[in-house]
């Protein structure tokens, strides 16, 4: 249905967006199944567990109605939550359009998450079925997660049955109830009709999570209306993503840049889904992947340009790169040398596309352009329809000048809620009280007069390493526990072009940080948060900053480690803890 105004409700939050509007997310998402050429290919598959696959949008569309059928008779109706604990292969996309299709609500994580992890996140929005693989690829090694799904299942009372891909072929799925096989939870509805539910614009799709920085990551509800507007914006008018294009990004299914990369079917393109490691059997496998898949846009983070160019390589030299017309980078910010790189030696014709948003939005505030020229070291441009700015500490618009990241008018993608947060109370919290009625974002950004800008990285405590966000809560839950650590503070420090997770310990009287102690830590924090929260320095000290109320200081830790002062420090207890770190040598070498 039409909708009545472009614009209700003007406020933040609580913007009423195309109200009267009925629409369907995935009907959306499948129009070249449904209204194209439902021989054309949707999908082109590489995985370190499985064989190279293709789908067409026909049977796209196929798998999407068995899939449908299945979570139909399991109860699952609009508002109702399913959760994928999947890989980056064409299962993550087909359970998304499926649960959506219904007006259902989808949500998914990464496999390398541990139980703990996951349980953080899934725990708060009770889904009624569970999508998981049966374990996952990467790095040439292979990881069952069939333990995992079990322990979920009896944490989460809601789940009432598991559907397990067989992502490792050899690894059995388990003759359980309430577990079925993938296939054969698809077996009986496949190539049916599919039925799109009418919900209105802001009907919610898809819970991300933040990063869990002071306790449990906050649950955001993203409506449908918003994110399939925003997307079809950035990928078709500022990515230049035609239907006849090839596009790729490199993201698991736990970043919010994997909704983006689904997405991509609202313009008819073929998709690329990689599953495994950019780096394995060495770091020329993706661009080996772009000639072959003859890639048009490809998408990765600045932490893996900047790699690419530390280990000399010459993609475009060594490699058919003709069909390339975009690189996207997005994560952290990407160093005027590495623009530099992509030029000389990728290639001297794409559009490098710095782009910049986050999770809070699934979606960009600034970012590329196809008829704005790229300048060195600068992110083009803000975002259609997108009123940002930098302010200073007093509420100021500031040009050619760092100061907070700011959003001063609503945007559709603004989240439409966060889970059980009826009040909202942590939504307000979490954006509104720097600035009164204006969004801040949590990052320190810099304007020119040409409406380029910079980001200079995180403004709060939140960990960012390769593009990542990460929260601190999940790091403590796994060092705390361990005997010989009485205290830690966990922060992120900008180093070589992208941010490194430091961690702090306070030793137990008797105690010391050995290397066998080290790696007894690493590991933790790789079992029970996921690879990524695993510590790059850890380093002993003699206390631990707070503040008079008894709350860790990880900001101005970080402002130390930046190289920033900490004005405030008649705030803090013990201020002369933050002079110890400041002269800790192998912090800053």
């Amino acid at each position: 249905a039409p909708y009545e105004q472009v614009l209700g409700a003007r406020e933040m939050p609580g913007a009423e967006w195309f109200p009267g509007a009925r629409l369907n997310f995935a009907e959306n998402l499948l129009r070249e199944a449904l209204h194209g050429d439902p021989s054309k290919v949707a999908i082109t598959e590489i995985s370190e567990t499985r064989p190279r696959q293709q789908l067409t949008y026909g049977e796209l569309l196929g798998e999407v109605a068995g899939l449908q059928r299945f979570l139909r008779e399991q109860g699952v109706g609009p508002g109702d939550r399913v959760a994928g604990i999947v890989a980056n292969t064409s299962e993550a996309v087909i359970g998304m359009l499926a649960t959506t299709a219904l007006g259902a609500i989808w949500s998914s994580a990464s496999p390398d998450f541990g139980a703990n992890g996951i349980y953080d996140r899934f725990g708060q929005i009770e889904p009624k079925v569970l999508i998981a693989v049966n374990g996952y690829g990467y790095n040439g090694k292979t990881f069952a997660r069939l333990e995992q799904i079990a322990e979920l299942r009896e944490r989460i009372p809601s789940i009432r049955c598991a559907v397990v891909i067989s992502n490792l072929p050899e690894e059995p799925i388990p003759d359980d109830a309430g577990v079925v096989s993938w296939d054969a939870a698809l077996s009986e509805g496949r190539g049916g009709e599919v039925h799109f539910e009418q919900v209105a614009f802001d009907h919610p799709i898809v819970i991300v999570y933040s990063s869990g920085t002071t306790g449990a990551p906050k649950c955001i509800v993203h409506g449908g209306g918003g994110v399939l507007l925003q997307h079809s914006k950035e990928l078709m008018l500022h990515g230049d993503v035609k239907r006849d294009d090839t596009f790729f990004y490199f993201t698991t299914t736990g970043w919010m840049m994997w909704n983006w990369l689904a997405s991509g079917l609202v313009t008819g393109a073929e998709l690329v889904l990689f599953d495994g490691s950019p780096g394995y059997p060495n770091l020329d496998v993706l661009w080996a992947m772009a000639e072959r898949e003859g890639l048009t846009h490809f998408g990765t983070s600045a932490k893996f340009i900047g790699g690419c160019r530390n280990k000399g390589l010459h993609p475009g030299e060594d490699h058919d790169l003709s069909n390339l017309r975009v690189v996207f980078s997005t994560g952290s910010p990407l160093l005027p040398e590495d623009y530099d790189y992509v030029y000389e030696h990728i290639s001297p014709e794409v559009l490098l596309g710095s782009i910049s948003g986050g999770t809070d939005i699934l979606s960009c505030f600034v970012g590329a352009c196809p008829i704005l020229p790229v300048r060195r070291g600068e992110i083009q441009c803000a975002m259609l329809g997108m009123d940002v700015k930098a302010f200073n500490e007093d509420g100021e618009q500031v040009i050619d000048e760092r100061g907070e990241l700011v959003c001063t008018q609503p945007t559709p993608s603004m989240p439409v809620q966060f889970w059980n947060d009826p009040d909202f109370a942590r939504y307000r919290g979490a954006y509104f009280e720097t600035f009164p009625g204006v969004w801040a974002h949590g990052d320190f950004i810099s304007f020119s007069e040409t409406g380029g800008c910079v980001i200079h990285g995180r403004s709060d405590a939140t960990l960012n390493p390769g593009g990542v966000r990460i929260g601190t809560a999940e790091i403590y839950r796994q060092v705390e526990t361990i005997d010989e650590i009485a205290d830690s503070i966990v922060v992120g420090q900008p180093w070589n072009g992208d941010v490194r997770v430091v961690l702090m310990l306070v030793m137990n009287e008797g105690q010391a940080l050995t290397d066998e102690l080290q790696r007894k830590i690493r590991s933790r924090v790789r079992e029970g948060a996921s690879p990524r929260h695993v510590p790059a320095k850890i380093v002993a000290v003699d206390q631990i900053p707070y503040t008079r109320s008894g709350k860790k200081v990880e900001l101005a830790v970080t402002k130390i480690l930046r190289g920033d002062t900490v004005n405030n420090r008649e705030a803090l207890a013990n201020p002369e803890s933050l002079d110890e770190i400041a002269a800790i040598d192998e912090l800053f070498g």
